[in-house]
């Protein structure tokens, strides 16, 4: 996670690849897919229009789309 101030939270993806606890992030354009590097690949996140509050923060919801692979 990021020392900003986090403003979005991870939803989907492959079962068991993203802990919940790097799920939470802070991302600089909130209209942009996301491409989280994981091992040989990249997951790939959408941003939606729904927020989910955490504590005192909204979060805006990005969901998994895909995954593509380093090549090699």
């Amino acid at each position: 996670m990021s020392d900003k101030h986090p403003n979005v939270i991870l939803l989907g993806g492959p079962a068991g690849e993203l802990p919940d606890d790097h799920r939470i992030h802070h991302v600089a354009d909130l209209d942009t897919t996301l491409k989280l590097f994981r091992g040989n690949r990249y997951e790939h996140y959408r941003p939606t229009p729904e927020t989910l509050r955490s504590g005192a923060d909204r979060l805006r919801v990005f969901t998994w789309s895909h995954s593509t692979f380093v090549a090699e």
